[in-house]
């Protein structure tokens, strides 16, 4: 039926709206801006920040370095994923590196880190170093699990390279990909602002939650972080939304 579609969206617009209620609640009760905004308030100083020239010179510098540390963890993950499939001995290698990146908190990278980076370059290696592991084990999962009859068949005609990726590997990897890119870009961007409030680059919106803690202001703190939480889903919206298009455009070759 036409409006089977629809009602998800209904049913998590009344979730917000819920959430958004409980809130108001919860700030009214306790009476004081400081413990907790109310999202009226939160809108009000958004709508100012937005007036602010240095609000999107941010959200820009903030943008640009978290987004280029998950496009080169996915990357390089890709790339390693397709080594250690290749070559057991890569595989072998990599495991210490991977499992020491995903077991150690991202605390102690980003204090570790500021030895040996400026703190405009942290967001960039941190987000990279969180998006690493994850692109890696589900593009190697995803190698690993293409159909072996298709290969064999690519081996019986002597499939170029750029053909099995292309026709082969590239539609077999697709939701290993696609669960990828989805949980890793929602924790680039988690690691990135934490690098930026422990780091404290200059321009950053790390720097501005920073500053909100240290004047207690609350309401710039819930501003900030409707800020991120908003640009980190509008740009996986779009980055899946690219990708969806990318495999249909690759569909009908």
């Amino acid at each position: 039926m036409p409006s089977k579609p629809s009602k998800p969206r209904w049913e998590r617009a009344a979730a917000v709206l819920l959430a958004l209620l409980v809130w108001q609640a919860a700030a009214a009760a306790l009476g004081s801006a400081l413990l907790l905004v109310s999202p009226l308030r939160v809108l009000q100083r958004l709508s100012e920040l937005a007036l602010e020239p240095q609000f999107y010179a941010a959200v820009g510098f903030s943008f640009v370095r978290i987004v280029a540390g998950f496009l080169l963890g996915l990357c390089c993950g890709t790339l390693l994923a397709a080594a250690a499939s290749r070559w057991h001995l890569a595989e072998v290698l990599l495991w210490p590196y991977m499992t020491v990146i995903k077991t150690t908190p991202v605390a102690s990278f980003i204090i570790l880190c500021l030895i040996w980076l400026d703190s405009s370059s942290l967001p960039v290696f941190i987000s990279f170093l969180m998006v690493l592991p994850i692109v890696y084990a589900n593009m190697l999962e995803g190698i690993r699990q293409t159909d072996p009859k298709l290969l064999e068949m690519a081996g019986l005609f002597r499939a170029r390279a750029g053909r099995r990726l292309l026709y082969i590997y590239l539609p077999q990897l697709r939701p290993y990909l696609t669960t990828a890119c989805s949980v890793a870009l929602g924790l680039s961007w988690k690691a990135g602002i934490a690098a930026e409030v422990i780091g404290i680059p200059s321009g950053s919106i790390g720097e501005r939650l920073y500053e909100a803690k240290v004047y207690l202001s609350s309401a710039d703190l819930f501003a900030w972080t409707v800020v991120i939480i908003a640009v980190s889903i509008a740009f996986e919206k779009l980055f899946l939304w690219l990708l969806r298009v990318g495999y249909r455009r690759l569909e009908r070759l």
